[in-house]
């Protein structure tokens, strides 16, 4: 049974492959259109990390004011 595993998973990855690597009529495959875009994208990764590291600092500079307060209240549990 395990075998068969193999095999199926083999056949499923070259068939991947295959598709990934075949050249349409433009003489271009899918590698090709996805290595032409990615700096495109990782541009805008860079773009969304600045802004995650923005709320990220901004989030925890504001918790971290909260924190300083003194609570002589009982928690809510």
């Amino acid at each position: 049974m395990s075998l068969l595993k193999y095999l199926v998973f083999g056949v499923a990855v070259a068939a991947g492959v295959n598709y990934a690597t075949k050249k349409r009529e433009d003489g271009r495959s899918l590698i090709d259109d996805l290595s032409d875009k990615a700096p495109e994208w990782m541009e805008k990764a860079k773009q969304y990390t600045d802004q995650f590291k923005g709320q990220f600092a901004q989030a925890t500079g504001s918790a971290t004011n909260q924190d300083n307060n003194v609570h002589t209240e009982n928690p809510p549990y």
